[in-house]
């Protein structure tokens, strides 16, 4: 069994809605979903392009599958989770857009954001201990003659090339694809996205994936809110009776890369 730490939307949003939708599986209880009617596509061609992403689920990565340390058990990561989740503070990023990477199709911020590159930062650091040492056939899996030489260290220091600085933030929605596939999908995506990527995007868990078995679908296996309890129960009062949250709205800013000196003070 492997383990993951990522972000996805609460089960009940619209938005994992959709992208379950799209992807033909709800990452929450692994049960196959019916594909989106999508002009200009059929099921197949929407199902063959989305096979990466769909074992995956949705999601946004921030600590790489991983298998357990000896010296660890679940218990010990759970109760460790929600022990750094309570100690963090929700935010929002101010909005997400459709956008390619990577050859491939996802949502991403529209302005990267400070606060999930810090915390991404922060849950490497913190969870390194449960991970246990990659293997050789581990390592070259990752192919690290193409990786950059920050890429490379991260993957020897860390278990995996893109964390730190070169960390990024994006919930794929479908594998790679060649020029003119991606031409063709762009605009059926923007149709099917957008419209819940109007608010600003609410960060307020951390979500443990588990692969039950080497090449299995991962699901999410636990949610764990961010902020101490008593802190989610007075914002929320406080919603009902329509105050208004100072923090909703604050504009997202350019990322400054300053990894070092997050390590350096740790």
């Amino acid at each position: 069994m492997r383990y993951a730490i990522c972000f996805t939307p609460p089960m009940g949003d619209p938005l994992s809605a959709v992208a379950a939708s799209w992807l033909g599986r709800n990452v929450y209880s692994d049960e196959p979903t019916e594909l989106p009617s999508v002009a200009g596509l059929s099921v197949s061609e929407i199902a063959f392009h989305t096979a990466a992403p769909r074992r995956f689920g949705f999601h946004a990565m921030i600590m790489a599958p991983f298998s357990l340390n000896v010296a660890t058990d679940e218990a010990e990561l759970l109760k460790s989770l929600m022990h750094f989740a309570s100690a963090e503070t929700p935010f929002e990023i101010a909005r997400m857009e459709v956008a390619r990477f990577s050859q491939c199709w996802g949502l991403v911020p529209q302005v990267p954001s400070l606060e999930m590159h810090l915390l991404a930062a922060r849950v490497v650091q913190a969870f390194d201990r449960f991970r246990a040492p990659m293997s050789e056939d581990e390592i070259e899996r990752c192919d690290p003659d193409r990786l950059t030489a920050p890429q490379f260290t991260n993957l020897y220091r860390w278990g995996d090339p893109y964390v730190m600085d070169e960390y990024r933030f994006h919930m794929k929605v479908t594998g790679a694809l060649n020029p003119e596939t991606a031409r063709r999908m762009e605009a059926p995506l923007r149709e099917l996205f957008e419209p819940h990527l109007e608010r600003p995007l609410a960060i307020g868990s951390l979500a443990l994936f588990i692969e039950q078995d080497p090449g299995a679908p991962m699901r999410v296996h636990s949610q764990h809110p961010l902020g101490k309890i008593s802190a989610r129960l007075r914002d929320g009062t406080a919603k009902r009776q329509g105050v208004e949250n100072p923090a909703d709205g604050r504009a997202a800013r350019p990322i400054p890369f300053i990894m070092a000196s997050l390590l350096a003070g740790s």
